[in-house]
């Protein structure tokens, strides 16, 4: 068995595991995630990933290890810019904390799968076509600008063409039943809000998808690489999502250094074919473009709470 067949398996077990373990037993009942939890789970799994990256560095090398890296930053900062459509999508249908969690758990099961194939057919579309390099490094650049100088995001579930499909063809109960997606009422099975829910997420991640799929072709092509970043990130976004939820508009400034990093991913891969950034400089940026952006965030915010402090005072 090859070592990279081995950190397949290892990779494996420890996702099962953790499946079992997060999803299966600590999450069976539906139960509003306190911040504690939120931390202790979102530590677990920033934890897991960098010992699973320690492993590459050891049986793979420092190339692979650094690619692991950047792309789970790239994973977990556009995961973070997710989180605010997450808010906005279960406000409009009124979910409840409670049972916000099994609708991410659903999403993030439904996202794994999709994130399998959209990555497997974007490395094997790469490797047929080359001049789709061009045309996704152009998308990102765009995607970058337009996140950058573009308005806040609207969410219109009514437009989402699972949605229209789903209230054709199935019958939808007005209000929620507990946690259910389904119930059957006079002998007629209907879905109830919760499952238009998931259909917006599991929606909205494959928008997500377009984004993230090739923002982290641009630093690798390896699918271990590329999968496993991915997984580590998305596994992580339940708890990240209570953890930061309540404290978001502390990060108003996170949405420019993300679309700073997806138009330098973007720049990266119209280039590749003259020129390879070295993996060294492509982290470097990344992890300046986070830190300038958190800190102003955090500085800018501080002083708006001063001003306005001082404002009610007077």
């Amino acid at each position: 068995m090859s070592m990279q067949a081995m950190l397949w398996t290892g990779f494996a077990v420890i996702m099962i595991a953790m499946f079992i373990l997060d999803l299966g037993v600590f999450s069976r009942k539906s139960h509003e995630i306190s911040f504690r939890e939120a931390v202790a789970w979102t530590t677990v799994w920033v934890g897991l990933a960098m010992l699973f990256n320690a492993g590459i560095l050891v049986f793979l090398g420092t190339q692979k290890a650094l690619e692991f890296f950047t792309g789970y930053l790239i994973e977990e900062s556009l995961s973070v810019d997710n989180l605010f459509v997450f808010i906005m999508i279960f406000s409009y249908f009124h979910v409840p904390r409670a049972h916000q969690p099994k609708i991410l758990k659903w999403g993030i099961l439904g996202a794994l799968v999709m994130r399998g194939v959209f990555i497997f057919l974007g490395i094997e579309l790469f490797e047929r076509f080359h001049w789709l390099v061009y045309l996704f490094g152009g998308l990102l650049i765009f995607t970058g600008i337009k996140m950058a100088f573009g308005g806040e995001e609207k969410i219109e579930p009514e437009k989402n063409l699972l949605v229209r499909l789903t209230r054709r063809f199935v019958p939808i109960t007005r209000r929620t039943y507990g946690d259910r997606f389904f119930i059957r009422r006079r002998g007629v099975w209907a879905a109830t809000p919760l499952l238009l829910t998931l259909l917006v997420v599991e929606s909205s991640d494959v928008i997500f998808a377009i984004d993230s799929i090739p923002a982290i072709l641009a630093v690798t092509r390896d699918p271990f690489i590329v999968y496993t970043s991915n997984v580590f990130a998305i596994m992580g976004l339940r708890s990240l999502y209570y953890l930061l939820s309540n404290v978001m508009e502390m990060f108003a400034y996170l949405k420019l250094g993300v679309s700073f990093i997806l138009a330098f991913v973007g720049l990266k891969m119209i280039l590749s074919s003259v020129y390879q950034v070295p993996i060294y400089f492509s982290l470097g940026v990344i992890i300046g473009a986070l830190t300038i952006s958190i800190m102003a965030s955090v500085t800018i915010g501080a002083k708006k709470k001063g001003h306005a402090r001082r404002e009610k005072q007077t």
